[in-house]
């Protein structure tokens, strides 16, 4: 009786020692690897659209014409007839030089005319008598050809004096100057009182007309071949050498309202910066645009009709610096795909090899996917998200 009570006590002390081994092994100890499922992670399926590549350029303002006004003329300036900083029309009066001397010439000439008209009416009839008196032998034929050689002596004077006074006209008009374009007209170099000559080195003033206006950018010539290659290599169309659209950027970094065209490049490239000039024209009917305003262009490019777009957050780089994206395959495991971008436009990398249409790019908890080597590839649970926003046109 005594090994019955014995053995019972014995078991129930091994029960009790079992206890706390029961409740470790139900996960008491949490040091231990607790086994989960495939991770969540957000995946996009890629789709191609039209992407507009654009190239942003830093210019200037240059007015579409420029005209220096400068007298034709000498003599003193009487009357300046237009107020600085204000627009003016063509042909329109700018100042006023003194005509008296350029009138009295134009009088003088005007004489000079009437008397050769005088003598062509002497010699006329002169001419005629001796065409009569050599007809009946009463004069000589040298007197006749004396008397025809007179005449037409006349009428060249009258000739020369006819030119003379359209000479003096034409001076005694240009002592009133006139503005050669339309355009914004600047300060006056000169006052009431100031002597003038024809063609002197200073301008009177600087007549400058802003619309449209040019804005003048550069590209270096490594930039444009680098354009070339990638026109030929992914099938990109070209926006149009000559009329592609420019967007313009102010200083205070507000957009243009007006949209310009590009309308020639440079053929030659400037040995010492190695830049070629861009050349586009913008309208300005409210005059925002000055001449030496610093701007920024945005320069169509080029237009990739089949783009694949990845967000920046689904492309991801290697230790020596290759592109590669994780690809979520029909079994939901994950494929290490190494792509070549072609450029970044906004938010997104414009993809030109790599990956297709219709697959599956993790852009949200990559980092919950771990490789491991030698071991089959990791698998996820996916989830279609939506990519952020892009600025890409």
């Amino acid at each position: 009786m005594r090994g019955s009570i014995f053995s019972s006590i014995l078991r129930a002390v091994l029960a009790m020692a079992a206890i706390p081994l029961l409740l470790s092994g139900c996960g008491g100890n949490s040091g231990q690897p607790v086994q989960h499922g495939a991770p969540e992670v957000g995946v996009i399926v890629l789709k191609t659209a039209p992407v507009t590549l654009t190239t942003e350029l830093s210019g200037r303002t240059a007015p579409l014409l420029i005209a220096e006004v400068r007298p034709q003329v000498d003599g003193i300036v009487l009357k300046r007839l237009f107020t600085e900083g204000s627009d003016v029309k063509a042909d329109s009066p700018l100042y006023q030089i003194d005509p008296d001397i350029y009138q009295a010439r134009v009088n003088s000439a005007k004489a000079a005319l009437e008397k050769a008209r005088a003598n062509v009416e002497t010699a006329k009839p002169r001419m005629a008598r001796y065409k009569h008196m050599v007809a009946t032998r009463a004069a000589g034929q040298q007197d006749y050809d004396d008397a025809v050689a007179a005449y037409k002596q006349a009428e060249a004077d009258v000739s020369i004096a006819i030119a003379e006074l359209d000479n003096t006209r034409i001076q005694l008009q240009r002592t009133k100057v006139l503005a050669p374009i339309s355009g914004r007209i600047g300060t006056s170099s000169v006052t009431q009182g100031a002597l003038v000559t024809a063609g002197q080195a200073r301008p009177l003033a600087v007549i400058q007309q802003l619309d449209p206006i040019y804005v003048d950018v550069t590209r270096s010539s490594a930039e444009m071949l680098r354009l070339k290659r990638e026109l030929a290599e992914s099938g990109l169309r070209k926006a149009g050498e000559r009329q592609a659209k420019v967007r313009l950027l102010m200083e205070d970094g507000s957009v243009y309202e007006h949209e310009g065209v590009l309308q020639f490049s440079d053929v030659t490239v400037n040995p010492s910066t190695g830049s070629i000039t861009l050349r586009a024209i913008f309208p300005n009917p409210a005059h925002d645009l000055l001449p030496g305003m610093y701007v920024r262009t945005v320069l169509e490019t080029a237009r990739h009709e089949n783009a694949l777009l990845v967000p920046q957050e689904g492309l991801n780089h290697d230790s020596s610096g290759t592109a590669y994206v994780l690809v979520v395959k029909s079994d939901n495991s994950v494929e290490q795909r190494r792509v070549a971008t072609l450029r970044a436009v906004g938010h997104d990398w414009v993809i030109s090899s790599g990956i297709e249409p219709g697959e599956r790019v993790i852009i949200e908890g990559a980092q919950r996917v771990r490789f491991i080597p030698g071991a089959p590839a990791p698998k996820v649970t996916p989830k279609v998200v939506e990519a952020k926003p892009g600025a890409a046109s």
